[in-house]
């Protein structure tokens, strides 16, 4: 079945949030212990630089992509930082990298330059899609969250998204640049790895 990749909506947010819940109730790749209600999902899709998903044919959400703030001061405008979550059902399909390529795509175009991203231990297929992606290891954070009566470590990687400018402008908002052909290619893009 054919995929598209697109900007979320708040419409999208009950299927997101279902998607998300199976990760945090499941799994310690979140370090969330509740799930997030609709309502908040929506509210965090509001907040995200990009959010994308990754539909499957008629209007299934196989899964999402976004980047946010890495850190709060002023400094760190210019970086992000990434998660992508799949529905178990779509694995091993090629939504992350479709969802990923889209993603670093309009990141691209607005303007920033580094990505992060935190990955719990163990879990080498997150690993193995971040390096396929062209990220490099950063470091490790010890024991950093306790979750299902065991302490996990993350493991923090980066890729550079384009060569840093010695005088940067202000990253635009996604906003700024959903409408243009540049994006639309992105998307497309992107859309052409899933195998749906």
């Amino acid at each position: 079945m054919p995929a598209a990749i697109r900007l979320a909506t708040a419409a999208d947010a009950a299927r997101i949030q279902a998607i998300y819940a199976h990760y945090v109730r499941e799994t310690v790749v979140s370090f969330e212990l509740e799930p997030p209600s609709v309502d908040e999902m929506a509210e965090r899709l509001r907040k995200a630089h990009a959010w994308l998903v990754c539909e499957a044919g008629q209007g299934i959400v196989a899964g999402y992509a976004y980047a946010s703030k890495h850190r709060d001061r002023a400094a760190y405008q210019w970086s992000v930082d990434v998660t992508v979550y799949i529905d178990p059902a779509f694995h091993r399909k090629g939504v992350g990298r479709g969802l990923y390529t889209a993603l670093f795509g309009l990141l691209r175009l607005q303007g920033y330059y580094n990505a992060y991203a935190g990955i719990t231990q163990p879990n080498d297929g997150s690993v193995g899609l971040h390096t396929a992606m062209g990220f490099q290891p950063v470091g490790v954070y010890r024991g950093v969250g306790y979750k299902f009566g065991h302490w996990h470590d993350v493991v923090w990687l980066s890729l550079r998204l384009q060569p840093l400018s010695a005088s940067p402008t202000a990253p635009r908002p996604i906003a700024a640049v959903q409408n243009t052909a540049e994006a639309q290619s992105a998307l497309s893009l992107g859309a052409a790895l899933c195998h749906l």
